[in-house]
């Protein structure tokens, strides 16, 4: 018997072993073996599938991840609203670079040494800084900057 794993937030995800079904005094109750490993497992399938990431998937990466929906806006550089509405609408296609950047995200998430992250927040880091004002001097034919305040 395979059992619907609906508690993953995603609509087409079945166990067919490793669980193990038992009474509570609150009902029936259900244990998985090894969640964490089932949840690489599941984000690995999600970004090696050919077609475009759904907003549930979306949502199962951002959590697995640990992060905020805020948080993977400002990475990938949209508005912290439009991570809600992907969310929300669980069925429909994030295409485009924002899929693909996810994908790279999580996978070096699970594997990688962090590099990827590093540089994406650094950018972001970077769009919020005001560019400054630079000062620019010709001396004996020559430019040179006079000052960066």
């Amino acid at each position: 018997m395979a059992y619907h794993y609906t508690e993953s937030g995603l609509d087409n995800v079945y166990l067919e072993n490793g669980f193990t079904v038992h009474q509570t005094p609150y009902g029936e109750g259900l244990s998985i073996k090894d969640t964490e490993g089932l949840h690489k497992l599941i984000g690995n399938w999600i970004v090696s599938m050919p077609n475009s990431i759904n907003g549930a998937e979306l949502r199962f990466l951002r959590i697995e991840m640990e992060m905020t929906q805020r948080n993977l806006a400002e990475i990938i550089g949209v508005e912290e609203q439009a991570i809600g509405r992907w969310e929300r609408a669980r069925s429909r296609p994030i295409s485009g670079p924002a899929d693909r950047l996810l994908r790279a995200l999580y996978t070096e998430y699970v594997g990688g040494d962090g590099s990827i992250r590093r540089m994406i927040e650094r950018l972001v880091a970077l769009d919020s800084i005001d560019k400054p004002q630079v000062r620019l001097r010709e001396k004996h034919d020559r430019w040179q900057v006079a000052n960066a305040a």
